[in-house]
């Protein structure tokens, strides 16, 4: 379906300027987001119980949106710093001028080709950068999806989920929504361990840190300069930055993973890395010869792992503050059909727990940050984005609401994020929501001309695994 410019309305542009003289200074992540063949946008599909009243999220957005500096400013004429400006709210709120009845009934097929047309549409510079796009269109899970695009160099998944979180409510009660924040697991030997003991273990724990960490820089340094993945019907070409993408999604029950973490002593993040890696392999179940794929698995950096309270974020020196801050390691992606599905999920643990006993999240973190203030963004952008591109795909999986949340009052079915920009052909997002796991999946037609396909593997893999553990007696 080709979809009319004209369905998204042109607006007057009326922002104003308060003084560049005064602006922030983009830090190091976000001039990396900026950076030529980086220049990396969110986009958020959210679907909704009902219809979207489009003035009730206007009204909404005129009294919140301007106390928050990010979504309240733009980038200087340099690009180095953000500028504090007014925001008319018309010229960031679109609402697709198409009927149900024009559509043919197929839903889904629209939205698909509206999102993947907004890839191709550039944010307008010269305001904050983000929009939102309301399409009243029912869909086989929703009566209306709202799309939210923001530029990357706003924030990560993190900051922009708290932003929402705080924009939310449950729909039990009139209480913001419920995201947990979780601690990151520190180990504690017990008090009958004696003394000798415990030296033994913290220097072998060191030794290995520091090995691990030797040998994942080695191999990032590697895939950097010249070490690429094999060319397979699920790697981008020379350019895939720039091709116009296509997202889906699906949404698995959160019970089946929790039942089985449990059953295999692991984590929700071992366990999605394990089926997409045995998804991954009924993929590309035909391609012939040995194939090395590499996923970028996105590791968020900052003290505690779940997702903090706006308040907390803007919150100046607080520790998990606002911004870009997340790194990620490179996870070898085994592409071989087993017949113990089971395998899948032991490799994904081994491969994580190796990768979880080193100090290269921070370490190519606090490079990046170096290399862009020594060398500038030019070098900086080339060597990232010769990372991206050598490698196959990125994964990521971040915590939602717990509850059910409504928008403005309006309920929401599903959280579907992902991003565009980066010389990938697939992306992967995982994002928990109210009892569900919501699998988002962005690709180059070109490359994958089915996505849906994708979806069908992941969770047909899910279920192969549940039913090997049913069957041995293990859930």
């Amino acid at each position: 379906m080709e979809i009319d410019v004209g369905v998204i309305k042109e607006k007057k542009k009326e922002t104003m300027s308060t003084g560049e003289e005064n602006g922030e200074p983009l830090s190091p992540m976000a001039r990396v987001f900026q950076s030529p063949g980086n220049d990396c946008c969110v986009i958020t599909m959210i679907g909704c119980k009902t219809k979207i009243n489009a003035d009730v999220i206007r009204s909404g957005l005129k009294e919140n949106v301007s106390k928050h500096p990010r979504f309240s400013s733009k980038l200087s004429q340099d690009g180095l710093s953000w500028i504090k400006t007014q925001v008319n709210i018309e010229d960031h709120i679109f609402v697709a001028d198409k009927d149900q009845n024009e559509i043919a009934e197929d839903g889904e097929l629209f939205v698909e080709d509206y999102v993947s047309h907004l890839t191709m549409i550039p944010l307008d510079k010269s305001r904050p950068l983000w929009d939102i796009h309301i399409l009243n269109i029912k869909t086989s899970d929703a009566d209306a999806v709202c799309v939210i695009r923001s530029h990357h160099s706003l924030g990560d998944g993190t900051s922009l989920m708290s932003l929402l979180a705080a924009c939310t409510q449950t729909t039990s009660h009139r209480d913001k929504a419920t995201i947990p924040a979780l601690k990151r697991h520190k180990r504690v030997y017990k008090d009958k361990v004696s003394w000798f003991v415990r030296l033994i273990l913290a220097i072998f724990s060191s030794v290995r840190l520091i090995w691990n960490t030797f040998v994942d820089l080695v191999l990032f340094l590697a895939i950097a300069l010249f070490l690429k993945d094999t060319k397979t019907p699920l790697k981008g070409d020379v350019g895939v930055e720039s091709i116009p993408k296509k997202f889906c999604h699906r949404t698995v029950s959160l019970d089946d993973l929790r039942v089985i973490k449990e059953a295999m002593s692991m984590t929700i993040n071992d366990v999605l890395l394990g089926v997409t890696q045995a998804a991954l392999s009924r993929y590309l179940n035909n391609f012939p010869g040995k194939i090395r794929l590499t996923a970028g698995v996105f590791v968020n950096l900052m003290p505690d792992t779940g997702i903090q309270p706006l308040a907390d974020m803007m919150a100046k020196n607080s520790k998990c503050r606002w911004g870009n801050y997340f790194s990620s390691i490179s996870f070898p992606i085994s592409i071989c059909l087993e017949a113990d599905p089971l395998v899948y999920l032991s490799k994904a643990k081994s491969a994580m727990d190796r990768k979880k006993h080193s100090l290269l999240p921070a370490l190519a973190f606090s490079s990046t940050e170096f290399i862009f203030n020594t060398f500038g963004a030019k070098l900086g952008g080339t060597l990232l984005k010769r990372l991206v591109s050598n490698a196959t795909t990125f994964i990521s999986n971040m915590i939602g609401p717990t509850d059910e949340i409504s928008f403005h009052g309006h309920p929401i079915v599903y959280i579907a994020p992902s991003v565009y920009g980066h010389a990938h052909a697939l992306t992967i997002h995982f994002l928990s929501y109210a009892e569900k796991m919501v699998i988002s999946i962005a690709v180059d037609p070109n490359v994958i001309p089915s996505p849906h396909q994708l979806c069908d593997e992941i969770e047909d893999s899910l279920k192969a695994i549940k039913a090997a553990l049913l069957e041995r007696g293990l859930l």
